[in-house]
């Protein structure tokens, strides 16, 4: 069984699953990433680096996606996910 492939929400790059992260909206209106890629809620992926986050927070891509406001302590933890990565 292939892997599945996700597309990143801001440069429309299509990778697998396991090398994007995951940022959700949940049932109760709540924002947040995904560590575990399963929790229920609408998903929005990124890539994991700095200029696709640093694009998402100028055009606003996760927030058309997710069709709600994103707090800024998001986009903390996204930039936190590429550091680790480096």
């Amino acid at each position: 069984m292939s892997e599945p492939f996700r597309t990143c929400v801001v440069c429309r790059a299509k990778r697998p699953k396991a090398e994007l992260i995951r940022v959700i909206r949940s049932p109760e209106g709540t924002v947040c990433v995904d560590t575990r890629q399963k929790s229920n809620g609408r998903g929005a992926y990124i890539c994991r680096d700095a200029d696709c986050i640093a694009q998402a927070y100028k055009r606003k891509a996760l927030v058309r996606h997710l069709k709600t406001e994103i707090p800024d302590e998001i986009y903390t933890a996204l930039e936190g996910y590429v550091n680790e990565q480096t």
